[in-house]
């Protein structure tokens, strides 16, 4: 009689069944990918030391995080689960206009509004996320993602009853955080909040990739056949994960209408779905760090290229891109460890 092995197409290893030497040592791997290095460790230690020496620059602050957080969330579908999107300010927008709607007509209270404009999000990428499976090729994705941004645009405009329309959402206002932290006009309490939200879903977002269920993520992105054939539930896979980064970019959404207090057509506009392209190409995809790195640098060009040249600024990061694109990023990546392997071999 034959028996099926631990690696048959859809076997899952019996409950308390001591683990072969191959699926022990990819949990080691997988415990070793999980711990937390010193790198990361002093890049949210100097996020944390931010709010309190930069104090002039928590508008600006409070901008990178939302827009890392946004880009952390389409991280997740392009650079692990190889979903290509053009149109994940989608839910951005409907994050950003359930918080705004929720604070006018049911409360205030700021966190309500963050988890059903996060909730709302999920829902709409829920619903659609099949739309992605029909097909899998990238252009039907791009296409398919631009659309759903496309009419829920145009459903906001021309809902101007409930919205506002073009003139934008009026009458926004969120109490103070707890009851005790006002959100003031320079923007503390609004980049401690951000911030705060920010790093927890972080750290969720860290736990999933570094988990057996990441690891099958990007078994589906090198090659979704032979993920389907040793027995990962692609479809399911991909809907899970579309929803889930669904969610986190409607509770940046969410966190931008609350900060601002304000919500227009603009956060369902084109150039929000290709702002965060182009963070995560100066970021890099594929590490959750590649978003918050690269709204953190597409914001400090953006502050510098529109003092200089304010009608150009654009130009200017378009030309940066381009220069990325022509080096490469591994040789860019590879350009300071060079350097610190240099110094340290003068030192000795």
């Amino acid at each position: 009689m034959s028996t099926r092995t631990a690696f048959s197409p859809g076997t899952v290893p019996l409950r308390g069944a001591a683990p072969t030497d191959l699926q022990a040592r990819a949990l080691r791997d997988l415990g070793r990918t999980g711990r937390w290095r010193p790198a990361e460790a002093l890049f949210w230690l100097a996020a944390l030391a931010s709010f309190f020496f930069l104090p002039d620059q928590h508008l600006l602050l409070t901008e990178v995080v939302i827009l890392g957080l946004f880009a952390l969330s389409l991280d997740l579908v392009l650079g692990y689960a190889g979903i290509v999107s053009l149109g994940h300010g989608a839910f951005f927008g409907l994050g950003a206009y359930v918080a705004g709607l929720v604070s006018i007509h049911l409360t205030g209270e700021p966190l309500t509004g963050l988890l059903l404009g996060g909730l709302a999000a999920g829902v709409l990428g829920f619903a659609t996320a099949p739309l992605l499976l029909l097909r899998a090729s990238d252009l039907t994705r791009l296409m398919v993602t631009l659309g759903i941004a496309m009419l829920l645009y145009e459903a906001a405009n021309k809902a101007a009853w409930l919205t506002g329309g073009a003139d934008g959402l009026q009458g926004v206002w969120i109490d103070p955080l707890f009851g005790r932290f006002e959100f003031d006009l320079f923007g503390t309490t609004a980049y401690g909040y951000a911030l705060a939200v920010t790093f927890l879903l972080f750290l969720i977002a860290r736990r999933i990739v570094t988990s057996p269920y990441g690891l099958s993520l990007r078994a589906i992105r090198d090659n979704a056949l032979r993920a389907n054939t040793i027995g990962v539930p692609v479809g399911r896979r991909l809907v899970a994960i579309y929803t889930l980064s669904a969610l986190y970019a409607g509770i940046a959404g969410a966190l931008l209408a609350q900060t601002t207090m304000f919500v227009s057509l603009d956060v369902l506009a084109f150039h929000r779905s290709a702002d965060v392209l182009l963070v995560l190409v100066l970021g890099g995809v594929g590490y959750l760090y590649g978003g918050l790195i690269g709204a953190i640098v597409f914001k400090l060009l953006q502050d510098v290229f529109s003092t200089i040249t304010p009608e150009y600024w654009m130009f200017w990061i378009g030309l940066v891109l381009v220069v990325i694109v022509l080096i490469g990023r591994d040789r860019i990546n590879a350009a300071p460890l060079a350097l610190w392997h240099r110094i340290r071999g003068g030192a000795k």
